[in-house]
């Protein structure tokens, strides 16, 4: 059919799918309806052999002149031994911004809400360079911004780096030539490598030694309490609005060695209450993790459901899930100057295990830590039933030494001569 304005608009949207016309006198030149009534016009030909099909324009957007003249243009291009498509791919992936490959490396990779916040949080230190192609961030911009990233913190100025290389990277590869050239051939973060200038971070030791279990602990279940205060410091000091969600956050913490996104986001449907279990669906390992509670963590998880009336184990009585940890912590470190964050909970929980003499596996095992290389590790079976016991042994040995009364579970236990 010879494609004009008025035949265009006489083509009526097929029941599903789309259909194509062909104008007679330019081959190839054609225009696409879809069900949906939405019209482009096309250009097909075979490039190197294969049919390939391009799209002009929107209908409505472009006239049928120039579309035409355009199909004339892609004609010629093709004949004299020219890929159009590979040029539109390369001006479209060449003008790819960061910001669109952060985007697109967020939505396309399997990331948990807590990465995904903690790169967003990372990449804040690129926030001028957004718009930038990404293919004209170079080395030198990248040593320049890590010395500038590290005067405020060395470890956040590597971490952003490393987000950045995998964002570029994930990029490279996603929009790739077709010719299956990366888009970036050299990525300009191995300059920190290529010129040994990462700043050594010394890994975080923290925990809490023996004599500060007891002080610190004495404090954790004060948080529900109106903190001591002279007349008139009610603002600097005042009670904490869910000081009860915080006090039961640092106990399963040190009782469990769970890390702290594990605790804030462990709902009820992960629970066993009847099986004395709780279940981590997605840790770092990405496999289930089932840990025994032991009988002072049931009896405050039994009563932490009868409080709770939303979906997480921590949830407030409007149900949202209790996110105040660190006015908790300021709290505490005010009180007795120790100042541990909850990975030195789990360090603390590690370290009390060794020192109980727990076998290595069984502590591994606790800890949901992988045991690669380990050939013997592969033949041994750390069920849930053979974690209890050394889970009571450390909530017993931490109560003892942080000064709490045993829970009423064991006081009969004992009343009953057991």
């Amino acid at each position: 059919m010879k494609l004009t304005k008025r035949a265009i608009d006489a083509i009526a949207p097929p029941a599903s799918g789309k259909r194509f016309y062909f104008d007679d006198s330019i081959p190839g030149f054609g225009i696409a309806v879809w069900a949906s009534g939405t019209k482009s016009y096309i250009y097909q030909d075979r490039i190197k052999g294969k049919k390939r099909r391009m799209t002009i324009g929107r209908y409505e957007q472009v006239t049928v002149k120039d579309a035409r003249k355009e199909a004339q243009k892609l004609a010629g291009k093709i004949s004299g031994g020219e890929d159009p498509i590979a040029e539109r791919h390369q001006q479209k992936t060449e003008s790819l911004t960061l910001k669109e490959a952060l985007k697109g490396y967020i939505e396309n990779r399997e990331l948990k809400p807590t990465t995904q916040k903690d790169i967003r949080r990372a990449m804040k230190g690129f926030s001028d360079w957004m718009s930038k192609p990404i293919i004209d961030i170079n080395r030198d911009m990248v040593s320049r911004r890590h010395k500038k990233l590290g005067k405020t913190s060395h470890a956040r100025a590597n971490l952003a780096m490393r987000y950045l290389r995998a964002v570029l990277n994930y990029a490279s590869e996603a929009h790739a030539y077709p010719d299956g050239r990366p888009l970036i051939t050299d990525n300009p973060v191995n300059a920190i490598s290529a010129t040994k200038t990462w700043y050594k971070v010394s890994r975080r030791r923290r925990y809490l030694q023996e004599h500060e279990i007891k002080p610190w602990m004495q404090a954790v279940m004060r948080l529900p309490e109106v903190p001591e205060r002279e007349p008139g410091q009610g603002k600097k000091k005042p009670k904490l609005r869910h000081g009860d969600l915080a006090r039961d956050f640092f106990l399963i913490l040190i009782l469990t060695g769970l890390r702290r996104t594990e605790v804030l986001d462990l709902t009820w449907e992960y629970v066993d209450l009847d099986g004395k279990t709780l279940t981590i669906p997605d840790p770092k390992n990405n496999e289930p993790h089932t840990l025994p509670l032991s009988d002072y963590l049931l009896e405050l998880i039994e009563e932490r459901k009868e409080k709770s009336s939303g979906s997480h184990v921590l949830s407030g009585p409007d149900g949202k899930s209790y996110q105040g940890f660190r006015y908790a912590q300021a709290r505490i470190k005010e009180e007795t100057g120790i100042d541990v964050s909850p990975h030195d909970l789990r360090r603390t929980f590690a370290t009390v295990a060794e020192s109980l003499n727990i076998p290595a596996y069984a502590v591994k095992g606790l800890l949901n830590h992988k045991t690669n290389g380990d050939i013997t590790a592969g033949y041994i079976q750390i069920t849930v039933e053979r974690l209890r016991e050394p889970m009571q042994q450390v909530t017993d040995y931490l109560l003892r030494k942080g000064g709490l009364q045993e829970s009423k579970v064991l006081e009969f236990n004992k009343a009953a001569g057991e």
